[in-house]
């Protein structure tokens, strides 16, 4: 090799070494959204299709449904994609409804809000949601196993509060208390084991809303105004009550039905848990911020990571069903992640939904006493047409279907319920029954409409059944062979079903009340037929004495027995027609129908005296009898006054 070819493979060679020596430089690739999934027979979401989608359905279902108004909005991709109103917003002037100033109630949405605020202290370290919430109160919470409550039990449904109604509304102003007043009047009982199975509470939201209050010192109006609705600029929206005069001409006024009169501006105690009214596009907002980590239009209301952390979060009460987030609940559909919060009032119905995979948001608030299902249709609806379902090969029902079911057939009651108060009497005539039919299959009511057609069930996994007509899953919790609690996935992120007693079954508890109040209505009524009759055909009374004595004492026990039973039905049909009634105002009445509830109780002595007469004097067999069968339905009275809690010192409910 000559020496000008050696030297030059040396300098290649020394070339080369040296670039492999040299730093790499690595240039990646510009960052990229992953796509979006759409699935296959979707249609395109844009405002064209929405708008033409919702006309379709909105003016017919106001219609159908005797409504008055109602507002829908959609938010995708960082923007609103359509924002409208639909009927009026006073029925009398033909104002329509305007969805960027129009005011609708937003019920429960509103708590929401106060998740956001009390994850803002959380940001700030001033509150801990795994730390006893006396920590913050200037009242104090009683602990139950030994355990206290936290935030985030609260904000999950899981602190073991029962319901509670007591001046949850105000009926006017003269009753209106206010959130701090509210959660102080009355603590209602932990009937449930802390941490363990849902019950939606609106105490533990509003409880939540005052230590916002406390810790921030700020009322919580104004809390939320400063921290949350001005950042957003949702300039028509408010937790005040009554409204700023610069939003109550934007209300939309409170109908019954469209027809009827509209109602007075309703007044929430729990502010924290349902008092915001806002417009459809201040509720776009708040939607957007919640789909782009806590941010919009450059404001940050909370950090990425804390709305990750309240997003994420789940909780299932019953394996294999929808679960709760912090805060949120789930809504998934189609295998759509979709979490939301349903709201009402009285007069309003508004539901919110969230597609953090899709960028998407949906919000409807409805004007009427009912929304006839309205709500549930249109997220289905929406849901169906643009994230469709897969195809599905129907499902055989398993071979433990039998077996398994007839471990469920029995009758349940709510978690979301009065106990130790004499609203628990709701709760009996609200269990549902689940009974099996010939194919395994099991049947239930309506869990949200006892009224409803009858549903059937069937087991597609251990422990867990499919509606037969649609979608929605059953399924339940089993402990050492025993069922803990059941659910629907409608319900199951805020409340479930428990097994109820052989003791306080409605199968039997609901005819022995229809018994004995049947037996009083006759004797209250034969009392004055059989004097009548007595005096048409010129016959003396036969008794005398203390027989007489104890026979109309008897007789004025039986009507006050059926005052009272009266009174409670009463009750419960007020509770039906206009839940603010049952405030501070009712108070009067309550202690009427609980002073006659003492008289009967106070009669059961004279009942017992004159059956004694009546078997030791001479009488015919039916003075005997109506004797024995009145002293049994007074004391049946009894057992329903312990069971429940008829009769009591206090009014908190």
């Amino acid at each position: 090799m000559s020496r000008p070819l050696r030297l030059f493979l040396c300098a290649l060679l020394s070339m080369l070494a040296t670039a492999a020596m040299a730093q790499i430089e690595i240039r990646p690739l510009p960052e990229h959204a992953p796509p979006k999934p759409v699935p296959l027979g979707a249609r395109e979401l844009d405002a064209q299709d929405a708008e033409a989608w919702l006309d379709g359905l909105m003016p017919y279902a106001l219609k159908k449904n005797d409504l008055a108004a109602a507002v829908v909005v959609i938010v995708k991709d960082g923007q609103v994609l359509l924002a409208k109103g639909y009927g009026h917003a006073d029925v009398a002037a033909g104002k329509p409804v305007d969805p960027a100033t129009t005011l609708f109630r937003m019920g429960s949405i509103s708590k929401l809000f106060t998740w956001t605020a009390v994850m803002q202290l959380v940001e700030q370290g001033k509150l801990d949601l795994d730390a006893d919430v006396n920590t913050y109160l200037d009242f104090r919470i009683p602990p139950r196993d030994g355990k206290p409550v936290t935030l985030r039990e609260l904000m999950t449904h899981t602190a073991g509060f029962e319901e509670t109604i007591r001046n949850l509304f105000a009926s006017d102003a003269r009753h209106f208390l206010g959130n701090a007043a509210w959660v102080k009047e009355w603590v209602p009982e932990r009937v449930y084991a802390p941490d363990k199975l849902p019950a939606y509470s609106n105490y533990g939201a509003a409880l939540a809303g005052y230590i916002v209050q406390r810790v921030s010192g700020q009322p919580f109006d104004d809390y939320v105004e400063q921290h949350i609705l001005a950042p957003l600029g949702m300039q028509y929206a408010s937790f005040r009550q009554p409204l700023p005069k610069a939003l109550a001409s934007h209300m939309a006024l409170g109908y019954a039905r469209a027809g009827a009169p509209p109602r007075s501006f309703e007044l929430v105690n729990a502010a924290a848990a349902g008092a915001l009214s806002a417009s459809g596009e201040a509720m776009a907002r708040f939607m957007l911020a919640q789909l782009q980590g806590g941010s919009y239009g450059g404001a940050q209301i909370l950090a990425p990571a804390t709305v990750r952390q309240m997003q994420d979060y789940s909780r299932a009460a019953v394996p294999g069903l929808r679960a709760m987030a912090l805060g949120w609940y789930h809504m998934d559909r189609n295998g759509q992640v979709i979490i939301g919060h349903a709201g009402d009032t009285q007069w309003f119905h508004s539901e919110l939904a969230l597609y953090p995979q899709q960028g998407v948001g949906v919000f409807v608030a409805i004007d009427g006493r009912d929304d006839g299902g309205l709500r549930g249709q249109l997220l289905d609806g929406f849901t169906d047409r643009y994230f469709p379902a897969p195809p599905e090969v129907p499902q055989p029902a398993l071979a433990s279907a039998r077996k398994d079911g007839a471990l469920l057939a029995g009758r349940y009651a709510s978690s979301r319920a009065s106990v130790s108060n004499f609203m628990a009497m709701a709760g009996l005539f609200s269990q549902v029954r689940i009974e099996q039919d010939r194919n395994g299959d099991l049947v239930t009511p309506d869990f949200r409409n006892l009224a409803g057609a009858p549903r059937h069930w069937r087991e597609v996994a251990p422990f867990l059944w499919r509606d037969v007509d649609g979608r929605e899953r059953l399924g339940a919790k089993l402990e050492h062979g025993q069922v803990r609690w059941l659910s629907i996935d409608a319900v199951s992120p805020v409340l479930v079903f428990l097994p109820v007693s052989g003791w306080h079954s409605a199968a039997w508890n609901l005819p022995l009340l229809g018994l004995i109040v049947l037996v009083f209505a006759l004797v209250a009524l034969l009392w004055p037929v059989a004097a009548l009759v007595r005096r048409a055909c010129g016959k003396p009374f036969a008794l005398a004495g203390r027989s007489r004595l104890w026979y109309r004492l008897s007789r004025v026990a039986a009507i006050a027995q059926l005052l009272f039973y009266a009174g409670w039905l009463w009750v419960l049909l007020r509770l039906q027609a206009d839940i603010a009634s049952l405030g501070s105002g009712f108070d009067a009445a309550l202690r009427l129908i609980q002073l006659a509830g003492l008289l009967a109780v106070a009669g059961i002595a004279a009942a017992a005296m004159n059956a004694w007469h009546a078997w030791h004097a001479p009488g015919g067999w039916w003075r005997k009898l109506n004797s024995v069968a009145l002293l049994l339905a007074c004391l049946a009275t009894l057992w329903f006054i312990g069971s429940l809690h008829l009769l009591g010192l206090h009014l908190d409910y």
